[in-house]
C-alpha cells in the first residue's frame, strides 16, 4: 500500500481520523479568538468552559488517537465541536459583526 510516514492514506477511517481532529482544531481555535464578552452577550457558556471542553477534545485525540467505532470519547468531544460550531459560533458572530478578538474596525484610511 502507500504510506506517508508510516500512515496508510488509502484508508477511509485514517481520512475520518485526519478530519474530525481538524474539525476540532477549527472549533478550538475560533473559541480561542472570540471575545469573551461575547459568550455572555449571547446567553451561552462562557470563554473559559468552551476553551476547555473543546481542548480537552482534541487533546485527547491528539493523546489516544481519533478512533470513530470504538472510542466514546472522539465521539462525545466531536458532539460537542459540532454544538459549539452549530449553535455558539453563529450567535456570537451575530454580535460581533464576525470579528473575533479585541481588532477594532479599521478602514484604508484608519479608524471609523
Amino acid at each position: 500500500m502507500f504510506h506517508i510516514l508510516l500512515f496508510d492514506v488509502l484508508n477511509p477511517f485514517w481520512w475520518l481520523a485526519v478530519a474530525i481532529i481538524g474539525f476540532k482544531l477549527f472549533a478550538f481555535v475560533d473559541a480561542a479568538v472570540r471575545r469573551e464578552d461575547a459568550y455572555r452577550a449571547a446567553d451561552k457558556k462562557t470563554k473559559g468552559f468552551w476553551l476547555i471542553v473543546l481542548g480537552l477534545a482534541l487533546g485527547l485525540d491528539l493523546l489516544f488517537g481519533a478512533n470513530v467505532l470504538g472510542n466514546f470519547l472522539t465521539l462525545i468531544g466531536l458532539v460537542a465541536a459540532i454544538v459549539y460550531v452549530v449553535d455558539v459560533r453563529p450567535a456570537i458572530k451575530q454580535l460581533t459583526d464576525g470579528r473575533g478578538g479585541g481588532r477594532r474596525n479599521i478602514g484604508p484610511y484608519g479608524p471609523w
